[in-house]
């Protein structure tokens, strides 16, 4: 998850190449070296459907794909600007790839990542030779020993699982001084487009990775914008599911009622393939398990450049901050979606929604010790619960702990079990009371979504004082009721990119979908990184 001004408030007041690459470091990343920062990737800017056509008539295989990628891995990611964006690759990877490319020449076709290459965030389980390990020390040597529901998907599609990408430790949930994109395992990742900012997190790695085409795709996992916000601020396509569409089984966890697992892409077509792929029922996970809405598998029929036409769009009364450089970056998107058919509603509903904060983060360290003692009772390291994570880096102080600390782990070892009062209580507030403040906004002003910044642009990197984050954020609403919400690219201010959002009511993936591809086919703001040095000049 992101560390939200919630988090920080309620918690102040009581988150051919070889595949052996240099061993990644446990300190902050190195001076870029500026000769590589613009080295040519024949790939760059590759989609889902031009690498398949590629692939379909013979141009080129999946085995030169992740080649491709593992080698734009190795110039930028672990050299040249040193984004560190993969905490570890997939030794199979080019063994996978060619297993791939024999059943395409026998004439087997698994769907659209048939042999495209993926990462997928470093707290979803993989049963192969890579680690699970929520960017922690302490969970260094977790191997898990069954594939994530996630994964699962994704080898039936016939995609090729390059590696794991870096997180916030934790997915944000640690310290409140944390700074977003850092884990005492991967170390800190940068933003590709400005290398002293912040790439947002927790699902940083996925972000950057994606756009500094390191990958055709990637997946994030999100509790309160960790997929939003690192899309928004990398500039790139992100989409939260509604909670339950994906299955979060095999993910470390923070909340049962808010986590979800989710596509990263560069556009609104291949972030909507990587859904379909991803979604579906799984009897393992109780929230996918009694979601009785038809499972879609394929998003792409959504995607209609005129689908804003008629549309109604929800947008709040009360300014997103005093930017004047965001302000009219909004001001622009929204004369976009009216050029394209949409009419712009004012509404009013942040305010109820942003009372819920600590509501909201009670939930979450009820529910993340819960959650994060059940999965570690069940791995094979000797970490088996919260509190040895908390002895080990206590004990470990100078490597798992060298700039903020662990006051959020030890604050959710303090709390009781799910049948505490202030647990109950607290969900009834959050998580209902929010869907009941949504649901109403909605039907009121028969809106087909509601819109606004993502996020304004990144913060600078700061392990010392952790992240600093203004006054322009949307991800809540969606996250704390578990609804759907995606982000597009919207521009760029100061050089560093913002992204808008579209969410509405649950279930109603279809429809953003076919909104955000609407705005992005009408606006084009997707601009590549310049893996510029510093803000400074």
């Amino acid at each position: 998850m992101k560390r939200r001004s919630f988090l920080s408030s309620a918690a102040l007041a009581s988150a051919g190449m070889s595949l052996t690459l240099p061993a990644l470091s446990l300190n902050l990343p190195q001076e870029s070296n500026e000769k590589n920062t613009t080295i040519p990737f024949d790939l760059e800017e590759e989609t889902i459907k031009s690498l398949r056509s590629k692939l379909d008539v013979g141009i080129t295989t999946s085995e030169k794909l992740v080649s491709a990628y593992l080698q734009r891995i190795r110039a930028i990611d672990k050299n040249g600007p040193l984004l560190n964006s993969v905490i570890e690759l997939n030794p199979d990877a080019l063994a996978i790839s060619k297993k791939m490319d024999l059943e395409l020449k026998s004439g087997k076709a698994r769907g659209p990542l048939h042999g495209i290459p993926v990462l997928i965030k470093d707290n979803i389980n993989t049963a192969d030779k890579m680690q699970t390990t929520a960017g922690a020390l302490a969970l260094a040597g977790n191997y898990a020993t069954e594939d994530s529901f996630v994964v699962k998907q994704l080898r039936n599609a016939g995609a090729v699982i390059l590696g794991k990408t870096n997180l916030s430790e934790w997915a944000n949930f640690r310290s409140t001084k944390a700074c977003s994109g850092w884990s005492s395992r991967g170390g800190q990742t940068k933003n590709p487009y400005i290398l002293d900012h912040n790439p947002c997190g927790s699902s940083a790695g996925s972000g950057v990775a994606v756009a500094a085409n390191l990958c055709a795709v990637a997946v994030g996992t999100e509790t309160d914008g960790s997929i939003v916000c690192p899309a928004s601020v990398n500039g790139v396509v992100g989409i939260k599911p509604t909670v339950g569409l994906v299955s979060r089984s095999g993910i470390i966890p923070i909340s049962k009622t808010q986590d979800t697992a989710g596509p990263i892409a560069r556009t609104v077509t291949d972030a909507a393939i990587l859904l379909g792929v991803l979604s579906g029922k799984d009897p393992s996970d109780q929230a996918s398990k009694n979601i009785t809405n038809p499972i879609v598998s394929d998003y792409t029929k959504y995607l209609d450049a005129n689908a804003l036409k008629g549309k109604r769009i929800g947008i709040e009364k009360i300014p997103q901050g005093n930017n004047q450089y965001c302000n009219e970056l909004l001001k622009t998107a929204l004369n976009t979606l009216r050029k394209q058919g949409a009419t712009i509603v004012e509404i009013s509903y942040l305010t109820d929604i942003n009372k819920l904060g600590d509501a909201e983060y009670a939930v979450l360290q009820y529910e993340f010790k819960d959650g994060v003692n059940n999965y570690l009772s069940k791995s094979h390291g000797p970490i088996k619960d919260l509190k040895d994570v908390i002895a080990y880096n206590k004990l470990n102080e100078d490597k798992a702990m060298p700039f903020f600390k662990q006051e959020i782990l030890e604050s959710c070892v303090a709390k009781g079990g799910l049948d505490s009062k202030e647990y109950l209580d607290s969900l009834l507030a959050s998580n209902i009371g929010s869907k009941k403040i949504l649901d109403q906004v909605i039907a009121d002003n028969k809106l087909d979504a509601i819109c606004g910044l993502t996020m304004g642009p990144a913060c600078s990197i700061d392990t010392i004082y952790g992240d600093r984050w203004g006054d322009i954020s949307l991800s809540t609403p969606a996250a704390i009721s578990g609804y759907p919400h995606i982000t597009v690219p919207a521009g760029q201010v100061y050089d560093l990119p913002v992204g808008l959002s579209f969410f509405g009511a649950a279930f109603s993936e279809a429809t953003l979908i076919g909104i955000a591809y609407s705005y992005e086919q009408a606006s084009h703001k997707r601009q590549k990184p310049g893996f510029k040095k510093s803000f400074l000049r």
